[in-house]
């Protein structure tokens, strides 16, 4: 049985991503962090992990009955270490000032939930784009960051169900599954 490792994403427009590239290239030491290629940026909805190869249709379903919302209108907010306490990703987070963001997530999240694809996660949902991972080796993450994010607004969309090929060097994201909003 085939296994594929899957998420579930909101894209972000090219206005959002060259900003986050402009300061993940300001921010990230090269030494201490590991750069993320533009073409991987977007905020996670759902990580389902290793699923086998036909639960795809099943998220496909779930992705075509979630109720067509208005895209999100967001914004780039402050830099971000995560996890706080001993980070290992330099984040931005995402601003999401009507809720509209937070409402899709959630009724993405309980319709995979349903369809015994995805167990939710007890703690929140955080917006967030990561930009950089801590290299191995690199010691530990600065306290803070001194750089901050342009404070871009934009609409984010559409929703993406990405396979995710963890390589050498970084992972590649294969879309399978598109969801305009």
């Amino acid at each position: 049985m085939t296994r594929l490792r899957l998420f579930v994403a909101l894209d972000l427009p090219a206005p959002a991503v060259e900003a986050l590239v402009r300061f993940r290239d300001a921010a990230a030491d090269p030494e201490v962090w590991r750069p993320l290629a533009a073409g991987t940026f977007h905020v996670t909805l759902a990580f389902l992990g290793h699923r086998p190869e036909e639960d795809v249709e099943a998220v496909r379903a779930v992705l075509a009955a979630v109720p067509a919302p208005e895209p999100p209108s967001l914004a780039l907010g402050d830099a971000m270490l995560l996890p706080p306490r001993r980070a290992r990703v330099l984040t931005v987070a995402v601003v999401d000032g009507s809720g509209a963001l937070g409402t899709l997530q959630a009724k993405v999240a309980e319709g995979l939930a349903a369809a015994g694809v995805f167990e939710p996660e007890a703690r929140p949902f955080r917006p967030h784009v990561t930009v950089a991972r801590l290299r191995p080796g690199g010691g530990r993450a600065p306290r803070g960051i001194d750089v901050a994010p342009e404070a871009v607004a934009f609409t984010g969309g559409p929703v993406v169900l990405y396979r995710s090929h963890v390589r050498r060097g970084g992972a590649m994201y294969e879309p399978l599954v598109t969801r305009t909003l």
